[in-house]
């Protein structure tokens, strides 16, 4: 029989330790945006929270990767914006040049054009470590995680897609957005709201969704109300569980 104080200092060790297969978050940097990454066990999904006001969207995932597998990526901070270089950005903006350069000058008022220019071409020149990073390998999937409270709702969305699932209008605010045709057509078997965005319509904003539809990358984001964390809990687990 094992001493007290030594079955004491076992029971700690693995208290501390993290779930099997679970890797503690490690902080990278892509594209001058810090962000922490948690990995568990090999798989093709990628999982991303870009905005760090988000953070019903953060809770969820963090929750959700105790066990599920995948890398997952989480913004460092808790603002809605970041300085990658010089100036301050909206980082689901920087996916195109032209969506850069509307966020810098709306964030960045007082900054010159010259100013402006310099660092569209600078993030133009890194932006390949955070696709790198982010999206996922041929065959993979990337879920993103966002939460709206501007009165942001599917019904923004619907005008610019190419098709439109609407089995619960009375919850606009929570909904998927996919890029791939195949996963939407899972998806509008089930009840909740959905839009495919296959085809980069309308403005170009700079956003990982719309570089998908472009590229033909898997996307699927799933969007619910700051603070509604039960439904963005329920709709993750059963995307995961719907998604191939």
């Amino acid at each position: 029989m094992r001493p007290i104080r030594q079955t004491r200092r076992i029971f700690l060790t693995l208290a501390g330790a993290p779930l099997f297969g679970l890797s503690s978050p490690d902080r990278k940097t892509f594209a001058g945006v810090p962000f922490s990454r948690i990995r568990r066990g090999r798989s093709r999904r990628r999982y991303l929270v870009i905005h760090g006001d988000e953070r019903t969207a953060r809770e969820v995932l963090i929750e959700h990767m105790k066990t599920h597998q995948g890398d997952a990526f989480l913004v460092s901070g808790r603002t809605r914006t970041v300085r990658p270089h010089l100036l301050e950005i909206d980082p689901n903006r920087m996916f195109s040049n032209g969506g850069t350069a509307k966020s810098l000058e709306r964030l960045n008022a007082s900054a010159a054009t010259a100013s402006i220019q310099r660092e569209v071409r600078w993030i133009e020149s890194q932006r390949h470590h955070l696709l790198k990073a982010l999206l996922p390998p041929d065959g993979g999937v990337l879920i993103a995680l966002h939460n709206n409270a501007r009165g942001y709702s599917v019904s923004e969305e619907a005008p610019i897609s190419n098709r439109v699932h609407l089995p619960s209008p009375s919850t606009p605010h929570e909904f998927f957005l996919a890029t791939a045709e195949s996963d939407f057509d899972l998806i509008a078997r089930g009840p909740y709201n959905a839009v495919l965005q296959s085809e980069a319509r309308g403005e170009d904003d700079g956003s990982l969704s719309r570089l998908c539809a472009l590229r033909g990358i898997r996307y699927v984001n799933l969007e619910c109300a700051l603070g509604n964390r039960k439904a963005q809990s329920e709709m993750l687990a059963w995307l995961d569980g719907l998604l191939p």
